[in-house]
């Protein structure tokens, strides 16, 4: 026996039932259940940045219960329902892809000899949906105060959200021009930092300083990255698998000629450390 979407829907409003239900989670809000879909999310990536599809295909099921719980108190409250939520998600995607879908229909389809280019498509992408986010009620209510940059969430992890932040503003012409200037605004930043820093550490300046130049600094670095076609989030993600590895192996190392690492020096940590990254070259080559 294979279960369907549909018992998982009825296995949701059973555990949400105030009588019969499961304390846990009649006792959850919208609120409550946030920190829990981010960690889902995470674990996610987790699997896929292991390759790991077994654990995987476990992980989309967690992610997919959050959804159906998100949904399931949505119907309680008379604002959606997991059904709704579905219809509002085939529409949109249906009306974001012309490309896809010309006469705005699931059953349309484009002529091979008429595929428009990437560029365009993403022209058209931005431009829906632009129109998409003026349509709102919020975005009428609220026209004085208005921004082309409404709709990023403010929730999103902070590097995720100075990337997407960049690429609206670019979006509309507010860009460097190319590479260069990049550069030399990190220098700048860099300065301006080690100033902040100094003048800080000699009570010449405000602690806040320090905070605002790292914070401007980082800003510059996911510019730089967005220039590179880098994804910031997944290059500070290996760097910290990367360090995790050699810390490890420097543990290890330790570990086999009978040393504790919290008893070593900086010196001789470093010394093993840069051995460790010489095997890593020579595995490389």
């Amino acid at each position: 026996m294979s279960y369907s979407i549909d018992d998982l829907k009825t296995l949701m409003t059973r555990l949400r039932d105030p009588e019969s239900g499961c304390p846990w989670d009649t006792r959850q809000s919208y609120k409550t259940i946030v920190p829990h879909t981010i960690e889902e999310a995470y674990e996610v990536a987790d699997a896929i940045d292991r390759e790991d599809y077994p654990h995987l295909e476990d992980e989309l099921g967690d992610l997919l219960f959050q959804v159906i719980f998100y949904s399931q108190m949505g119907k309680e409250d008379n604002h959606f329902d997991f059904d709704s939520v579905v219809d509002n998600l085939v529409r949109k995607l249906v009306r974001r892809h012309p490309h896809v879908f010309p006469e705005g229909t699931l059953e349309s389809r484009i002529d091979p000899g008429n595929r428009p280019s990437e560029a365009d498509i993403k022209a058209s992408w931005e431009r829906i949906k632009a129109e998409e986010r003026a349509a709102k009620p919020e975005a009428s209510a609220k026209a004085e105060s208005s921004s082309r940059l409404d709709g990023i969430a403010r929730t999103l992890p902070a590097m995720v959200r100075a990337e997407k932040l960049q690429r609206r503003a670019a979006s509309h012409g507010f860009d460097w021009p190319e590479v260069e200037p990049v550069f030399d605004k990190l220098h700048e930043e860099i300065d301006e930092l080690k100033k902040a820093w100094y003048d800080a550490s000699s009570g010449d300046g405000p602690a806040e300083a320090v905070e605002d130049e790292l914070g401007d600094l980082l800003f510059v670095c996911v510019n730089l990255a967005r220039f590179m076609k880098v994804n910031p989030e997944q290059a500070l993600n290996s760097t910290n698998h990367k360090f995790e590895m050699r810390f490890r192996a420097i543990e290890e190392h330790l570990e086999h000629e009978g040393r504790d690492l919290d008893g070593e020096s900086l010196e001789a940590l470093d010394a093993v450390w840069q051995a460790v990254k010489g095997v890593e070259k020579t595995r490389k080559r």
